[in-house]
Order: structure tokens, then sequence, then C-alpha cells
């Protein structure tokens, strides 16, 4: 199930530009191209997956509207085969952005996450070799 719906998609940005975005053919069908919208909405999971998998348990118990917004910019922009609008763009480098903290703990999703690493011990653990010079073999150079 991708983190973005088609219902989500048309919130965000409105059936034209969809449309407008999709209807590739020779003949406009003045229609969504509904296999298009999928490929780039599992394009799209597949990069916020990649940024939040060492934080978060996937598949998302549920789906926070952050991650709904990013899905639905990043569907958007890999929807475009030409050069996208400066909006867009600015749109595409905000979403990397928020999903890069959200990869790195500095915005959080209320969402069940993985466990963070910690170790059983406190403080460092340093591992030694047996020294060769004692204090007992080192007695006639004392």
């Amino acid at each position: 199930m991708s983190y973005a719906t088609l219902d989500d998609l048309i919130d965000y940005c409105g059936e034209a530009e969809l449309i407008g975005l999709t209807d590739r053919e020779a003949a406009a069908t003045g229609a969504i191209d509904m296999p298009t919208i999928e490929a780039a909405l599992d394009k799209a999971d597949a990069e916020i997956n990649g940024y939040i998998a060492r934080r978060y348990v996937l598949p998302l118990a549920t789906t926070p509207p952050i991650v709904i917004d990013l899905a639905c910019v990043l569907t958007l922009w890999k929807l475009h085969i030409r050069e996208p609008t400066e909006k867009y763009k600015k749109d595409h480098e905000e979403a990397q952005r928020k999903l890069r903290e959200i990869g790195e703990g500095k915005f959080v999703l209320d969402v069940a996450g993985l466990e963070p690493e910690t170790t059983s011990n406190a403080g460092a653990r340093v591992t030694d070799r047996d020294r060769p010079f004692t204090e007992t073999s080192l007695k006639s150079f004392i």
C-alpha cells in the first residue's frame, strides 16, 4: 500500500495537473493514467523507505500526514518528464531535507519505531594485550 493515494494527489495539486503530467499518449485521452501514477507512487515510497528504514518499522502501521505530503511531493517530482517549475524544485528539495531530518532522528514521526541502538555497559570498552614489560621484568633496569 502506498503512502499516498490518487485522492491525496488530487487534493494536493488538482486533477488537471495530474492529467497534464500523466496523459502522455500521442492522442490525448484527457484522463489520469493510473499505471503512470502507480509507478511514480511506488518510486516515491521506495525513496521514503530508504530514508526512514533505520528508524521505523516498515511498513508503517499508520501513515502520518507529513509522510503523505512528502509522498505527494516526491510522486509529482517523479511524474515530470520535462523541466519542473521552480515550485516543484523547491518542494522537492524541502521534502528531501525533511526526509534526511527524519532519517537522522531530528524530526520524529508519531509511529512505532525501532529501538535506538544502545550498549549494555556505559562508557568505553577497551581490550588491551598483555604487557611484555612489567615491574618484575624490568627490575634490573630501574
